[in-house]
């Protein structure tokens, strides 16, 4: 799976701000159209060694509604930009590619951990995801990072609007009954209502949706095995 080439990644804090701010006047956050149709759903995921400056991408599609895996791919390289919130799609975005280049079949829509447009220069790595690989995309992050909120009910489906700057960014989203809710939000070509309908959509009975809980065992079991085979 291609991608494009819209700026370069090792760049100083100061410039990675400049395109976040200079990409977001590009999102399209309008509902899809009625011909849209979510064959395959991936979910994206990447994970450190601790220490070290090694990264580790995955990628798993699932068909859709169903959520049979259909493929996964994983890659690690190096992370040649720093660990700072609101910042990591510079740091974790060029190993995902290396993990979507061997992907074959080109998912419909793409679910990450990680924020959408709930940050704080309106541009998460699933805004820059999406607008890299030119794919409907979706923030679904387990913690937040701007905004304000009520929480919820506590039954699965229940929501409360997240804020921030006087606008909504997103929803604070109960997946299942009695744990934490997820924050999510829209990344790419796809508006805040479908976005949370098909992350609600995509959760089997966890709190964490199945495209994305997948691609965190993929990558950490990745990890894992790269760290046995550096064992004496």
């Amino acid at each position: 799976m291609e991608h494009r080439r819209l700026h370069p990644w090792n760049v100083s804090l100061r410039r990675a701000a400049r395109i976040q701010e200079k990409l977001r006047s590009r999102l399209r956050l309008n509902a899809p159209p009625r011909r849209w149709t979510i064959r395959h759903v991936a979910g994206a995921d990447v994970s450190y060694d601790r220490g070290s400056d090694v990264i580790y991408g995955a990628v798993v599609v699932l068909r859709y509604p169903d959520l049979a895996i259909v493929e996964t791919a994983g890659a690690a390289g190096r992370a040649r930009f720093p660990y700072v919130p609101g910042y990591l799609s510079f740091r974790e975005i060029p190993i995902l590619l290396r993990a979507f280049r061997k992907i074959r079949v080109r998912p419909d829509l793409i679910l990450c951990d990680g924020q959408g447009i709930a940050h704080p220069r309106g541009f998460g790595l699933a805004c820059h995801l999406g607008m890299v690989l030119g794919v409907p995309s979706v923030g679904c992050a387990k913690s937040r990072l701007v905004g304000d909120h009520e929480d919820p009910g506590r039954a699965r489906g229940d929501a409360a609007p997240l804020t921030y700057e006087g606008r909504q960014v997103g929803v604070v989203l109960r997946t299942r009954e009695g744990v934490a809710p997820i924050y999510v939000s829209p990344g790419h070509r796809i508006d805040l209502g479908r976005a949370a309908d098909v992350a609600l959509s995509c959760c089997r009975g966890v709190r964490i949706p199945e495209p994305t809980r997948r691609a965190h065992i993929e990558v950490n079991r990745l990890r894992r095995e790269a760290g046995a085979r550096r064992s004496p």
